[in-house]
């Protein structure tokens, strides 16, 4: 027996020499990964010629590729990482998938839908790898040798194996952004919460089926020095059968500035506080017929107490390749979470989109001696075609709004304090100009020029404010001044260009608003297309930049130059002074955006 062992063991050496190239050779294929998939159409048909692009965590295009005859292509090679990827052919909708991770010796399958309105892009789970960095040979080895058996009894007991969850399996597709800002704050008459200097987001995916995100905005008010801070939390989960709900919870403080005998009487600063709780949820009603819904609870406490349910709803039919028709009904306080569903889809645009939404606050006003809050009631239809690169729009709405609250600047007692509120951001006051109804038409056309530049066109004629010319003589009394305003139908054209620009990864929008400009035209917030109706002249500048190798962020400036031009301006004739009313002042903001 004593000659056999001798044999056994040059056995296994030899056999282990044998094996030992193999392994070498497999072991650097196995440390990259690979995205796989199949590009179809709604109905199933192989798409031939459609256009993918994949890019890297930092948003750079590191790849791109064409489908075969059976709408197949794939991506071999790629370094272990975090990737996107975007999907073109004319006619379509582009299609977007965003953290798509890759794993060493793995494929990520996709199956992409491709459709007139609405694509889609699945994440088909994954099978057992083909080849692991052990294969079977090695396996065999181990099995067999006395050498090596010994260290398979240190393996953990799985009866004792610890019942903790585990947290890295819990989260991924972890996302935030930082953003550091300073300059000119928005209206707080527009709905808008100042920009307070410090904002962030982040958002994660829990077990890959529900999608949690936290918004804040926090910082000191500019003109008293008074903290001020809001916060947004969401809990998204996508079910099989195609369904979204989403419960969003949105919380503000804010501490109003005291100016002339307005609450003279208070021993501190008012404080506005606010408390939001919107559910919405979409359903296919049938394959072509799809129903965004929701409603939200506005909670707004100044010194009076005020409660509010906004109920909301979208119906998309699409029509295939003559487009799709959108009909749409809110009522209360703007829809913001349905506004925040059409994002453009980009890498990062979630993030961006929750800290709009944030930012999207109710209107509150003062008059009669108790607290307003602006309602609307808008019932809205539009239609929407995809042809090639390019897309036409069309729609009309009518909007009822009451206790509309706009930015008013003049002198001193200009209007009686009594209906005014101090504007948070700014020296400037918000004027109720009480109720108005108007009914609009629109129509736009958008068009990518190249990978990197798009323009777009939108002009439509709705009811803006107007005044009559004879002003009032005395200021002891709003009323007066609200009998001068009036609605009057003006003509608007937006005209939109935004880019890239290659090499340094610029990102940067002009747009620029004309109407008649003696008139006060309030913006109105499309829920059935993506026309935005904008005043007089804005920039919009993104810039990122150079870092070092290794780090875990990216750093982008940021600047935002709005109405640079002070239009869209209406002047009152208030006792001999002239008082300005707007909904969109000038300002001037820039930054520094952390990204990770």
């Amino acid at each position: 027996m004593s000659l056999w062992k001798p044999s056994i063991t040059v056995g296994l050496l030899l056999g282990v020499s044998c094996l030992a190239p193999g392994v070498r050779a497999a072991s650097p294929a196995g440390l990259a990964g690979g995205i796989i998939g199949q590009v179809r159409s709604t109905t199933g048909i192989p798409q031939m010629g459609a256009t993918v692009l994949l890019y890297n965590g930092f948003d750079e295009l590191v790849r791109q590729a064409l489908t075969t005859d059976q709408g197949k292509f794939a991506f071999e090679s790629l370094a272990p990482e975090v990737y996107s990827i975007r999907v073109t052919l004319a006619s379509f909708v582009p299609a977007i998938r965003r953290n798509i991770a890759v794993a060493a010796n793995s494929q990520s399958t996709l199956e992409i839908s491709l459709a007139s309105v609405l694509s889609t892009v699945e994440l088909v789970p994954a099978a057992a790898p083909h080849g692991t960095l052990m294969n079977d040979d090695w396996k065999w080895v181990l099995r067999t040798s006395h050498a090596t058996r010994p260290v398979l009894r240190f393996l953990p007991d799985p009866g004792s194996s610890s019942s903790s969850p585990d947290v890295a399996g819990m989260f991924s597709a972890t996302t935030g952004v930082v953003k550091l800002s300073a300059g000119d704050g928005d209206s707080f008459a527009g709905g808008v919460q100042q920009d307070l200097g410090t904002a962030f987001a982040l958002a994660t995916s829990v077990y890959h089926s529900g999608r949690v995100q936290l918004s804040g905005n926090f910082g000191y008010a500019a003109n008293s020095g008074m903290p001020a801070a809001g916060f947004r939390t969401s809990y998204t989960r996508t079910g099989d059968d195609g369904s979204s709900p989403e419960i969003v919870l949105t919380v503000r403080q804010l501490y109003i500035p005291v100016r002339g005998n307005l609450f003279a009487d208070v021993d501190n600063a008012p404080v506005l506080r606010t408390v939001s709780l919107t559910t919405l949820d979409k359903i296919d009603l049938s394959d072509n017929l799809r129903l965004d819904y929701g409603f939200g609870y506005d909670a707004v406490s100044f010194l009076d107490r005020l409660n509010y349910v906004s109920p909301f709803a979208r119906a998309t039919y699409d029509l295939g390749k003559r487009g799709a028709v959108r009909a749409a009904f809110s009522s209360g306080t703007q829809p913001t979470e349905l506004l925040s569903r059409n994002g453009s889809g980009e890498p990062g645009s979630d993030l961006d989109q929750g800290l709009t939404a944030l930012a999207l606050m109710p209107r509150v006003s003062w008059a009669d001696g108790h607290a307003r809050v602006e309602r609307t009631q808008d019932f809205e239809i539009g239609y929407e075609r995809v042809a090639g690169r390019r897309t036409y729009s069309a729609g009309a709405y009518s909007e009822s709004v009451s206790n509309a609250a706009f930015l008013t600047s003049g002198p001193v007692n200009s209007l009686p304090s009594r209906d005014l509120l101090a504007d948070f951001s700014s020296s400037s006051s918000i004027f109720n100009v009480g109720s108005y109804h108007r009914v609009g038409y629109t129509a736009a056309v958008s068009e990518e020029l190249t990978d990197h530049l798009r323009a777009s066109v939108a002009v439509g004629r709705t009811g803006a404010l107007v005044a009559d010319g004879g002003g009032v003589s005395a200021v002891n009394d709003a009323e007066p001044l609200r009998g001068l305003i009036h609605v009057g139908q003006r003509p608007w054209v937006t005209a939109r260009l935004s880019g890239a620009v290659r090499g340094s990864g610029t990102r940067i929008a002009a747009t620029y608003g004309w109407t008649d400009f003696r008139a006060l035209m309030p913006a109105h917030l499309f829920l059935t297309q993506q026309t935005n109706q904008d005043i007089g002249w804005n920039v919009y500048l993104h810039q990122p930049l150079p870092m070092f190798s290794g780090m875990p962020w990216r750093l982008e400036a940021t600047a935002e130059l709005r109405n640079l031009m002070a239009q869209g301006y209406l002047p009152l004739n208030m006792a001999g002074s002239k008082t300005i009313l707007t909904n969109s002042p000038r300002a001037v903001r820039g930054g520094l955006n952390f990204i990770f």
